[in-house]
């Protein structure tokens, strides 16, 4: 049976208010989001196992690592959208592409550097499964007691290099589509259509993270799975492309509506917002090496997006404390490598659970009800609180439930909320200056978070509540750089709505 486009129109209109024009937008931004996040959570079990074979306080580094090799990739990136001769949508396509490639060496180095796995045949295949469940059932190893000495050197390589690859290929994909999906939608169309493109994102992770537990004694052929998914996410990303409407009945009244209101605050916003709003797009761009620092220029001179950097910075700080009390617990408590494999599927599985639920009916509601301004200080408030939840009672259930709660409400809310940032900036900013935040001031948060964990537990001798009350600081200048951003976000969507109709009658 066939189902046409205004059965799927119906369908989708359930849960989100979609237009004829952007159906087609929508399904390919939802689908290329579920491919990517089923690839990443197929494989981040293994990626975390790996690591904490490694051992725990070897931790920190990883994530400087990730940090430097980001500072190279990044760059690479925004000069892959800059080729003048290179479509964006094209772009996108090859970036997926590679990252697909890349999963299959990744198996083939796992292979290798595997005890026991010299030659890549059948029986090495069959053997290393067999490995795996033996594993499962018998083998118990201290985290503890993991350290480098433990392993030979390729073996430390792939797993160090695995680490970091996962994590660029999870920020670089992530980013890149959602500048693509930014670019084919506004701010209006974004506060009904992000909460939907999100619930797609978490769909995938509810997929990639129970075929993860059900598969968990695959091990390392768990990689071709998240190959052919990342493929599957590139062919997806060819139909995100911008429709526009064959007549003027099909526009959104919800956007003529909202133009006709925000005109009345043209003259109250022009004045103030002229120096400051985001640039007109350039008309010619050159195939230049430059154009890999045009990114981190644009946000240099620009306000408004140094204030998105200092919330993304503090928003990954945050988050990285949390991450690390998680896999000290999990590693404290679970010996067996597959069972922490299992354990972290688990974990992953039921967030996702409540995340999809909230994105089908929460998200549109919240961003166009409530504002950009409540959805990205709801994570900092949650945030704050599940700080002081932990110096109170620091236990595994507790870490449980607030891991739990913030990942909620930061994917429900604050992600899809932080997407409408960038959607009064220019098409350069975009593609370039949002990959440079998403990616490399990501990082940069992660291990500024790494370093001060490591001299708190390391050189101060601290406990996890008390590590909990050092973040607390932080947390309560990422409430107030939210809010502050909010608004600036606010006012620059409404003069850049008031623009619009000026520019139509030209």
């Amino acid at each position: 049976m066939i189902i046409d486009k205004s059965q799927i129109e119906s369908i989708i209109s359930i849960f989100v208010t979609v237009y004829p024009h952007e159906t087609s937008a929508l399904i390919y931004s939802t689908s290329s989001f579920f491919f990517i996040l089923s690839a990443y959570f197929v494989v981040l079990p293994l990626r975390d196992e790996g690591a904490i074979s490694l051992g725990l306080g070897n931790l920190p580094g990883l994530f400087v690592g990730s940090l430097l090799l980001t500072l190279v990739a990044a760059p690479v990136s925004t000069l892959i959208f800059s080729l003048p001769n290179l479509s964006k949508g094209k772009a996108l396509v090859y970036i997926h592409r590679f990252f697909s490639l890349s999963l299959v060496v990744f198996f083939a180095l796992w292979i290798f550097s595997t005890p026991g796995s010299s030659t890549f045949n059948a029986k090495a295949i069959n053997s290393t499964i067999k490995e795996e469940l033996k594993v499962a059932v018998n083998q118990t190893i201290s985290a503890d007691s993991a350290t480098w000495e433990n392993h030979g050197w390729f073996y430390i390589a792939v797993r160090i290099a695995m680490f970091l690859w996962v994590a660029l290929l999870n920020l670089i994909t992530i980013s890149s589509t959602w500048a693509r999906v930014i670019d084919v939608m506004d701010s209006e169309s974004g506060s009904r259509l992000f909460g939907f493109i999100g619930a797609g994102a978490t769909l995938g992770q509810l997929f990639g993270s129970l075929f993860a537990t059900g598969m968990a004694w695959l091990g390392p052929y768990l990689l071709l799975v998240a190959a052919i998914l990342m493929e599957f996410a590139a062919q997806s990303s060819r139909g995100i492309n911008k429709d526009i409407p064959e007549h003027s009945e099909e526009l959104s009244p919800i956007r003529r509506s909202d133009t006709d209101h925000m005109s009345e605050n043209n003259g109250l916003l022009g004045t103030s917002l002229k120096a400051s709003s985001p640039r007109s797009p350039t008309s010619t761009e050159k195939p230049q090496i430059w154009a890999i620092l045009e990114g981190l220029q644009l946000i240099l001179s620009s306000s408004y997006l140094l204030q998105v950097a200092l919330f993304l910075w503090l928003n990954a700080v945050v988050s990285s404390f949390f991450y690390f009390q998680k896999v000290t617990v999990i590693a404290s408590t679970v010996t067996s490598p597959v069972g922490r494999r299992r354990l972290f599927a688990q974990i992953n599985s039921f967030i996702a659970v409540f995340i999809l639920g909230g994105q089908l009916t929460l998200t549109g509601r919240i961003l166009t009800v409530a504002g950009v301004t409540t959805a990205i200080c709801a994570a900092p408030f949650v945030g704050f609180l599940n700080l002081i939840a932990l110096a109170v009672w620091p236990s595994w259930i507790t870490v449980a439930i607030s891991e739990t709660l913030r990942k909620v409400v930061m994917y429900v809310v604050t992600r899809p909320g932080r997407e409408l940032l960038f959607t009064v900036v220019t098409q350069d900013e975009k593609y370039k200056a949002k990959v440079c935040i998403d990616v490399i001031v990501q990082r940069l948060g992660d291990a500024t978070a790494a370093g001060m964990y490591k001299l708190l537990f390391s050189a101060l001798d601290v406990t996890p509540s008390t590590v909990s009350l050092y973040a607390l600081p932080v947390c309560f200048l990422w409430i107030v750089t939210a809010f502050h951003l909010g608004r600036r976000q606010t006012q620059l969507a409404k003069f850049k709505a008031s623009r619009r109709p000026e520019t139509q009658t030209r």
